[in-house]
């Protein structure tokens, strides 16, 4: 029986100080890397798009390609908290289909909670699926599912108005009901301001150190993506390298006859195989 975190016992780090700890994870191998590394929360993020599945913008994917790897995730996760991130225009077109695809997330996927960005209608989306009992973790400042009407994928907040506008904006999502929110791409004394103001835990990328947690992409950390690395990404490895080196080994190997080797290799009863060359005519 799995024993997730739940929403109280995430809401409880906040107030007793402790980090949250949040990473991405999108099939079976990299979820139970997270969960057995003691993460906290599993986001099974629309970056999907981006890492895996190699599309240019997490707008490419959608509600099947989540569900699909969400599932795979959620096969793997004991401890952490699962959390399914809404893609693009699966929460935004109205809010019966909004509703309906986040209780996809929970009762197909086995998610414990679902993350949505802002956008203008978000309260209302917001509130009502908090009243279908789905647990919802908001974000703001860098939306990337609606970079382009930001100006791009750059940072938020730089001045007092915009700032502002994203500090009333994650007050407002508390209201509304949301457990967390990610802050992502903004000067950090205004992630300072906002884990300040709220109750609820912040968790930042790109907000500096003073948000109540962090998360990150698991391909950035573990250096297997390269096709861009935002200056918030510290990597902690380049397995990507060394799975190439590994592929050139076995590559090689292959090609010089090294590979399989007697280790490698199943046997048979030596008279038996005598009896079978025979009767093929094969040389013993």
């Amino acid at each position: 029986m799995k024993k997730r975190k739940t929403v109280e016992e995430i809401i409880e780090k906040k107030k007793c100080h402790q980090k949250i700890t949040m990473l991405t994870a999108y099939d079976y191998p990299t979820g139970l890397m997270a969960d057995q590394a003691g993460i906290d929360i599993v986001l099974v993020g629309d970056s999907l798009a981006n890492v895996v599945l190699g599309l240019n913008s997490t707008t490419e994917v959608g509600m099947e390609e989540m569900l699909h790897h969400t599932k795979a995730v959620n096969r793997a996760v004991e401890q952490a908290m699962l959390v399914g991130d809404m893609p693009y225009e699966s929460y935004q077109s109205n809010i019966s289909a909004s509703v309906g695809n986040a209780k996809r997330f929970m009762e197909e996927a086995g998610c414990d909670a679902v993350k949505l960005e802002w956008f203008d209608q978000c309260l209302d989306v917001v509130k009502a699926i908090r009243e279908a009992d789905v647990p919802v973790m908001g974000h703001v400042g860098l939306t990337p599912q609606t970079a382009e009407k930001l100006g791009g994928f750059k940072v938020q907040g730089k001045d007092a108005d915009s700032a502002r506008a994203i500090i009333e904006n994650a007050k407002a999502l508390q209201t509304a009901g949301c457990f967390a929110l990610v802050l992502e791409c903004i000067p950090a004394p205004i992630a300072e301001i906002i884990s300040q103001e709220l109750s609820i835990p912040t968790i930042g990328i790109g907000a500096g150190p003073l948000c109540d947690g962090q998360v990150l992409v698991i391909h950035d950390i573990l250096g297997m993506f390269d096709k861009f690395r935002p200056k918030f990404v510290k990597r902690y490895g380049d397995l990507g390298k060394a799975a190439q080196e590994c592929i050139i080994q076995y590559k090689n190997d292959v090609e010089s006859g090294t590979f399989p080797a007697d280790d490698q290799s199943y046997h048979m009863n030596k008279e038996e195989l005598k009896h079978l060359r025979s009767e093929y005519g094969i040389g013993l």
